[in-house]
């Protein structure tokens, strides 16, 4: 890789201040993901002569496999990434089938969170096509290789996914196929133990013959329809046959001279964009990165993005107000200025004007960053798994509402309000770094969390994902990480937050994964809260 004056590093801190067992890694060529074995792919796509989004696909396909509590083939994807001339993005997320009228949900209070009238029409295989066409430099077929692989042959489960694996069981439901592809020998597997599904690695083998037909319109969309139909579903083969996966134009705003990028809604990513134009209002740096003042300012950001996010974003054909207007610099300042920086405070939303998840990156020694991510949503997502195919699916459509008129209200054809947001930054047109923090509305406090701590404060990747977090709760509590430690939660409390522990033992957290470039080539973390591994040469 040439060196470029615009790639000039960051001046980062290479210490690791806190409690943690890796270090950050260095490489031309690397990738950086929640699960080894799937970090192990991509490396080996690399290996072979492909690009990051040859790697970058390999990774996500493995994933689907080994760590199938957090993704699957039924799941949804978006990514961001350089393709060593510009910055593009792409939306697989899914629809709601046709029939999914209001009326459909008519006499409930919520949503359900599992089954067939969860699911929305599945992006990820959408996306996986999209992008090995457009910018990938192997054939399609090799990437599903080292999946194929796993889910024929099986793979030793890691740790922390086997915990997760376990910690499902009570929240799946019986009768639509998870218990019998999933607990095969009536439980979850144990750290170690062999799994395997031939059925998986079957369906694996017909995308990667087909580029996706089969998926969408052919032998596996047939079988997803017909068990939909037989268990009460709405989902048709013509709403199969209908999705697309959209090119999109990242979103951006810049902090401390950064550019940040992400995917416009229906994504949620605005939210930590909004955050990051309010704390641009603050000298953030003035005081320690762990202090309660510093962390309090964080937070009562990020309270006031979700304010906005939870009453304008949605699919974006049915928005009232304009992306573009909720990141308006003087909307922002004056949103700022409702923060009381001694005291917590109550917000709603303003008045702008009007005009369970795995995330990885990966970057080459060519320039190419890609930034991905896929999710089933809620671990192990619908609790749907179509017989004969290994086809878990996600539970989306959950992320909808029932309020009339509401623009994230259920509808036939929509996009739901969407949890999965992949980061980039830039400076000076250049990339400089693929991010993300995956674990459901831990999402955007992660990027906030994490950009703080490395463009404020100048901590290394790892060190900045190994910090301490806290979560916002949609009533405002603050859940904080018990690594954080006793003199910032009892400063917090004392500004008047209300911190209690949320029922969360799945996403608890979050994870995340950082590759930022430095000098000729990369340094990359890879969140110790989970499985994963940053590796490259």
């Amino acid at each position: 890789m040439p060196d470029d004056p615009r790639h000039s590093p960051l001046p980062l801190d290479w210490s690791l201040p806190y409690a943690s067992r890796r270090q950050p890694v260095f490489a031309r060529n690397i990738v950086s993901t929640s699960q080894p074995l799937a970090t192990q792919a991509g490396v080996a796509m690399l290996a072979k002569g492909g690009n990051a989004v040859d790697a970058a696909l390999a990774t996500a396909i493995t994933l689907t496999v080994v760590e199938p509590c957090s993704n699957g083939v039924g799941s949804d994807l978006f990514a961001i990434l350089w393709t060593g001339s510009e910055l593009v993005g792409l939306n697989a997320s899914g629809r709601a089938p046709a029939a999914w009228s209001p009326g459909r949900f008519s006499g409930k209070t919520a949503l359900p969170e599992r089954g067939w009238d969860t699911v929305t029409i599945p992006g990820a295989v959408s996306g996986w096509r999209a992008l090995s066409q457009r910018f990938g430099a192997l054939p399609f077929a090799d990437l599903f290789e080292p999946a194929i692989r796993y889910a024929r042959d099986g793979f030793a489960v890691s740790p922390i996914v086997a915990e997760k694996w376990h910690l499902a069981v009570p929240h799946m439901p019986r009768d639509l196929g998870w218990f019998e592809h999933f607990l095969p020998h009536g439980r979850a597997p144990q750290p170690g133990e062999r799994f395997a599904s031939a059925a998986l690695a079957r369906t694996l083998e017909k995308i990667a013959l087909t580029d996706g037909e089969a998926f969408y319109r052919g032998e596996l969309a047939a079988l997803m329809a017909r068990h939909s139909k037989a268990s009460g579903g709405a989902h048709t083969e013509d709403d199969f046959a209908a999705h697309t996966a959209d090119w999109v134009t990242p979103i951006a705003l810049t902090y401390r001279g950064v550019t940040v990028h992400e995917i416009p809604p229906n994504g949620q990513g605005i939210s930590a964009l909004m955050a990051l134009g309010i704390l641009e209002n603050f000298d953030i740096a003035a005081a320690p990165a762990d202090s309660p003042l510093t962390q309090h300012l964080l937070i009562e950001a990020m309270k006031l993005g979700f304010a906005d996010a939870f009453r304008y974003v949605g699919n974006r054909e049915h928005m009232e107000v304009a992306p573009e207007a909720l990141l308006d610099r003087a909307y922002l300042a004056q949103r700022a200025r409702l923060i009381d920086p001694t005291r917590a405070s109550d917000f709603g939303p303003g008045a702008p004007p009007r005009g369970g998840t795995v995330y990885l990156a990966a970057g080459d020694e060519q320039g190419m960053l890609v930034s991905l991510i896929q999710s089933n949503y809620m671990g192990f997502g619908s609790g749907v798994v179509v017989p004969g195919t290994g086809i878990s699916l996600q539970n989306r459509g959950a992320g909808f509402n029932l309020q009339a008129g509401h623009v994230n209200e259920v509808g036939g054809g929509k996009r739901p309000y969407h949890t999965i947001i992949p980061g980039f930054l830039t400076r000076d047109g250049a990339p400089l770094a693929a991010f993300g923090v995956m674990g459901g509305p831990i999402q955007p406090p992660g990027h906030v969390q994490t950009l703080v701590r490395l463009l404020d404060y100048g901590m290394n990747p790892q060190a900045a994902l190994d910090a301490p977090r806290w979560k916002v709760a949609p009533d405002g509590a603050v859940d904080v990480e018990g690594a954080a430690g006793a003199t910032l939660t009892a400063g917090l409390a004392a500004m008047g937050h209300t911190i209690h522990a949320t029922e969360d033992s799945y996403m608890d957290f979050g994870a995340g994964q950082y590759i930022v470039r430095h000098g000729n080539g990369y340094v990359a973390g890879s969140d110790s809260r989970r499985d994963g591994q940053a590796a490259g040469f």
